[in-house]
């Protein structure tokens, strides 16, 4: 029994306590201010929202552990949806078969990987700014993709990919499903394998890291492929749930994939950071977003009030660090 409940501690965590706070604030305040919060499609249409921006997330977690930044996501992610798409239209069109989806979706993760890799190889073997490499890399994927598509969208797929946005197993949306065996697969590459050990030990110092022996180059390229490659995983959900690529698609995610980040008790200079929390964190913004809705607010508010909940994030650490040092001294 004890062991249980160590071992439930420690999956918590302490960082979990922000997080947890933020939900249950949420929760009471919407549920006070709305009688239809607190309901089975509220939560069902957290549930489908959830997936997009939770795999953008999960993409843009890994570089700022390791004290980058990927500013490239959302157009990676619509980049390798273009890929996909493209791959279908060659092979039939609506008419595609099954076959030809997989193959469009293995192609769509190596272009997202291989966007990864060419900012990862920058940035490990140039020691350029991630900021830079990583907006440098927007710019050219934004191009890239108004270039082919002339600015518009791109439609025209089979019925089998509706399911795979909108389609439900046992009740749970797809997209969930996804995006929590994603959440999983990140849970346990940062806390039982060697590149999460070495990759929050780049984070903390990166020069202690390469004296230690890690392979400190290697290591971030394999952090930035990955996190191309969940970029693509996010791109053809999008395509399946709106049944279109364009190339602008999730652009407002950018902003709330950082936030949810620190929200969710990763150090922004790299170091520290668990999934878990993070989930938590996301579930919290998207009960912001759908509990704002319901009182009537637009879309617009919920984004000004995401921008005020970052910046109080960063004074409450920035506050909470300068508590601690005081309290460290006076000891």
């Amino acid at each position: 029994m004890t062991a249980l409940v160590n071992r439930i501690r420690t999956f918590v965590g302490p960082d979990m306590a922000g997080p947890g706070f933020a939900f249950l604030a949420v929760v009471l305040f919407f549920s006070l201010a709305s009688p239809q919060f607190l309901s089975r499609a509220t939560f069902g249409s957290v549930a489908f929202q959830l997936p997009e921006l939770g795999l953008l997330t999960l993409a843009m977690l890994l570089p700022v552990l390791t004290g980058g930044l990927n500013l490239a996501i959302t157009f990676t992610a619509n980049i390798a949806g273009l890929t996909a798409a493209w791959v279908l239209h060659q092979n039939g069109g609506v008419d595609a078969s099954p076959p030809v989806f997989v193959v469009a979706c293995v192609l769509a993760v190596a272009v997202g990987a291989a966007s990864g890799l060419v900012m990862g190889l920058v940035i490990a073997y140039t020691r350029a700014h991630p900021i830079l490499v990583s907006l440098s890399m927007m710019i050219f994927l934004r191009g890239l993709g108004e270039f082919l598509t002339r600015g518009g969208d791109v439609s025209g797929f089979p019925a089998f990919i509706q399911p795979f946005g909108h389609g439900s197993i046992l009740g749970f949306p797809i997209p969930l499903i996804v995006f929590v065996g994603c959440v999983l697969g990140w849970h346990v590459l940062l806390t039982r394998t060697k590149l999460g050990f070495n990759l929050h030990m780049i984070g903390s110092n990166i020069e202690a890291a390469r004296y230690s022996g890690v392979n400190t180059r290697k290591v971030l390229v394999l952090v930035y492929m990955l996190s191309g490659a969940m970029c693509a995983v996010a791109g053809i959900i999008m395509l399946a749930r709106f049944n279109s690529v364009r190339v602008g698609h999730g652009e407002s995610y950018l902003l709330i994939t950082v936030l949810a980040c620190f929200l969710g008790g990763v150090n922004p200079f790299g170091g520290f950071g668990r999934v878990i929390p993070v989930f938590v964190a996301l579930v919290v913004l998207q009960l912001l977003s759908s509990g704002l809705n319901l009182m009537g607010a637009n879309q617009h508010l919920a984004t000004a009030v995401w921008g005020i909940l970052l910046v109080t994030v960063m004074i409450l650490r920035f506050a909470a660090g300068h508590l601690k040092s005081l309290t460290r001294n006076k000891g």
